[in-house]
């Protein structure tokens, strides 16, 4: 993937790079892509799905809890979403 094409996945919001990889997805489901076309479409499918799993782990790593003692102080920690 060429440096440009990198930076623009930089750019993209969440939202924005889920979209992408949705209608790629589609488009490659539909089987009316060219083989060389496909293969370009994979590729940036991968580079966008690895972003959304990024941006994803980032935003776990944000959420935590709160928790409020017997004694009313109120702390926080992470969020264990094994347990769910």
């Amino acid at each position: 993937m060429t440096e440009s094409k990198k930076d623009d996945l930089s750019k993209l919001s969440f939202e924005e790079a889920l979209i992408q990889l949705e209608n790629i997805v589609r488009e490659l489901e539909s089987g009316q892509i060219k083989l060389d076309d496909a293969v370009s479409a994979y590729e940036r499918a991968v580079s966008l799905k690895k972003l959304c799993q990024d941006k994803l782990n980032a935003a776990a790593l944000k959420i935590e809890k709160i928790e409020i003692s017997k004694d009313g102080t109120i702390s926080t920690t992470p969020l264990d979403t094994d347990s769910e």
